[in-house]
């Protein structure tokens, strides 16, 4: 009975489907045959006899003295043309230059022959015939050359506008027609086995690969298959990757199409072009319909002023009918990916339509290593290499981010004609990508050099005698970026919460930079302007947000501001008053002044070490953690030479989210 059904829908497919290619390429193919042929008859034929075209005068006398041995003279509509072949050859004069001849042609200047001329040709020819030359079979060929490229032109253009056939090319009118990719197991190459860093997602969409494989295993127990799931994080994290990986895994087609292109110019397109798409889904099914960027069309309705039934809303609607209709997709699991599941539809989030929502993450130090080791899997690695101690250095970094680092760790090591990637390379990439690439063309004066070297060492000392601080991992004075300086540090470990005396440490030596131009030259730069917003930043969220005031107490002052276009709050509404506003004000400026002065004391007390510091950051312009710490404790460092390589050829292990909170910035004009 199956095969019954299966070869009445084979059918049914081929009486409602013309193979419009079929037709184009026979009737192709015979016209080129055909083309052909003429084109070989008239070259046969032209190429039958080489005559040469002489005078009139010629003609007259090679006819009077009977040298012509036959001819045979073709009658056009106003002329005639004489071909004759000679008794023998003759030498005749022929565009300037003597020619040995034994056939000829002329037009004669007769537009009737008369008798005379019959009467010459008795006498003088041996055998001649006249006909008339009307092109044979080809002047009709010729003449109707024009009407079968138009007909051509017709078919042609036809089934352009049509829907071009099973694999063919889009029409002009295929324009509610969905745009998505269609992958087959032999064109997916990705397997869960190039993801790292998203264990907790690889299990959950497991599930859904193992339905797809044995779905009685599930069914028997009352199971239903999952419609949806939506993968929510981060840019970079690697969404797509994983909906690739689950396809590939399964082993089932694949569609893949964005948000963005259900979006068209023309009403109602992206609702048809929604239904296609399902259709689709259920001819191959099992299979996996992945939508990319689904907020772009599953954003919240009615938001904005006014709301209103646009093109983006019917899109919605008839996604929404599709996931959770009447008519259940089975065999159809619908993976969607977005950065932005606040602006997302509730009726789209619910259960029934997408039943898990899996977060993809930031990746966290092992997941970090495990996303270098698929990134260099195919790079030629020194043995010097520690993707270990690069992972703890990229707190942040998502798999983007990593796989552009080892990019451009490869584009240095070729940049350099090195045979493999070294440790070097890896900490010269990483430097680059989070702080930018070395001007070693800014011109800096001397002076302005020796500030930058204060600054950025009183970031080191006050992060060294503060105990709750970060360690200290680099310091350089080399501009990168909008930095002329930057101090890094590298977290102990991953942290998700932080204590109020971990952020009054941040605070502490974010102002050492401040402290040490006050404390040294009794100034004040633009160096620390970042130093400053960063400090402020984190004094007022602890006072507003995280209840660490202990005059103001364990409450939130101000709302967030909501977006515009949820159509929410447009202003920002203070639940406080202007007395509190005062307290807020007071407590935020005792916490970063308290900061300020906790690194005066620490810098006031090792005054020597300071100046010892800076004078050998002054000459080596980059001194990682070992060397600070010899400098310390007050030996002395071997010699180097000063040139960017050498100060390149250093490990940097910084940490991305703490730099920018010592970093020197130059003012914009």
């Amino acid at each position: 009975m199956a095969q019954t059904n299966k070869e009445n829908k084979d059918n049914k497919n081929s009486n409602e489907e013309f193979n419009w290619n079929r037709v184009f390429k026979i009737v192709l193919g015979w016209s080129a045959i055909l083309i052909g042929f003429f084109l070989i008859m008239i070259y046969t034929k032209g190429g039958e006899s080489k005559s040469t075209e002489i005078t009139f005068d010629q003609y007259q006398k090679l006819l009077t003295e009977k040298k012509i041995e036959s001819a045979t003279i073709k009658k056009s509509d106003n002329n005639y043309e004489f071909a004759g072949k000679l008794r023998n050859p003759e030498m005749l004069t022929v565009g300037g230059r003597q020619v040995n001849i034994d056939r000829f042609t002329l037009y004669l200047p007769y537009t009737n022959v008369d008798d005379s001329v019959i009467k010459a040709w008795n006498e003088n020819i041996a055998t001649y015939n006249i006909e008339r030359d009307d092109g044979g079979w080809i002047g009709p060929v010729l003449n109707a050359l024009p009407w079968i490229l138009i007909i051509a032109f017709w078919i042609i253009l036809m089934r352009r506008m049509q829907n071009g056939g099973s694999g063919g090319t889009k029409g002009i009118f295929s324009f509610g027609k969905s745009k998505a990719k269609m992958m087959t197991g032999s064109q997916m190459k990705i397997t869960f086995a190039d993801v790292a860093g998203a264990d907790e997602a690889k299990q959950e969409l497991s599930e859904i690969i193992e339905f797809l494989k044995s779905p009685g295993k599930f069914q028997k127990l009352g199971g239903k298959i999952p419609r949806g799931v939506l993968l929510l994080g981060p840019p970079g994290t690697g969404k797509t990757l994983l909906a690739r990986a689950v396809a590939g895994e399964a082993g089932v087609p694949f569609f893949s199409i964005s948000g963005a292109d259900f979006v068209e110019m023309f009403v109602g397109v992206g609702a048809s072009r929604v239904r296609d798409l399902f259709d689709q889904g259920k001819k191959n099914a099992p299979c996996i319909i992945f939508i990319d960027e689904i907020d772009a069309v599953g954003r919240h309705r009615g938001a904005g002023l006014g709301g209103g039934h646009d093109e983006r809303e019917q899109t919605l609607n008839q996604l929404l009918i599709e996931m959770d209709g009447f008519e259940q997709n089975s065999g159809v699991i619908i993976i969607a990916a977005t950065n932005r599941p606040d602006i997302l539809d509730p009726a789209l989030l619910r259960p029934g339509r997408f039943d898990r929502q899996v977060v993809v993450d930031r990746p966290d130090v092992k997941g970090r290593e495990g996303i270098l080791k698929v990134h260099t899997r195919r790079i030629p690695l020194s043995k010097d290499i520690k993707l270990d101690v690069l992972a703890k250095g990229t707190p942040g970094f998502s798999g983007a981010d990593l796989a552009n680092l080892v990019n451009e760790a490869a584009l240095l090591a070729a940049r350099r004609n090195s045979d493999s990637v070294t440790m070097r390379d890896l900490e010269d990439a990483k430097d680059k990508v989070m702080m930018g690439t070395e001007r070693k063309s800014l011109i800096i004066s001397e002076r302005e050099k020796r500030t930058t070297s204060y600054h950025e060492t009183g970031h080191v000392l006050v992060a060294k005698y503060t105990p709750e601080a970060d360690p200290v991992h680099k310091v350089t004075i080399i501009p990168r970026g909008r930095a002329l300086g930057v101090t890094t540090y590298l977290p102990m470990d991953e942290k998700h919460t932080y204590s109020k005396e971990y952020l009054e440490a941040m605070i502490t030596y974010a102002m050492g930079g401040r402290a040490a131009e006050k404390l040294v030259f009794n100034e004040y730069t633009t160096g620390a302007s970042n130093d400053i917003e960063r400090s402020t930043s984190i004094a007022r969220k602890m006072v507003c947000e995280f209840g660490m005031s202990e005059k103001l107490g364990p409450i939130t002052y101000g709302n967030k501001q909501e977006e515009v276009f949820l159509g929410k709050e447009l202003h920002e509404h203070k639940n406080y008053s202007e007395t509190t506003q005062i307290l807020i004000d007071d407590e935020i400026k005792k916490i970063v002044n308290a900061g300020m002065d906790r690194a005066m004391r620490i810098l006031t007390e090792h005054i020597d070490e300071l100046h010892r510091l800076s004078e050998v950051l002054l000459e080596r312009e980059i001194l990682d953690s070992d060397e600070i710490d010899k400098v310390i404790r007050g030996e002395t460092l071997p010699p180097v030479e000063k040139n960017g390589d050498a100060n390149n050829g250093q490990q940097a292990k910084e940490s991305k989210e703490t730099a920018k909170a010592s970093e020197t910035v130059i003012p914009e004009s």
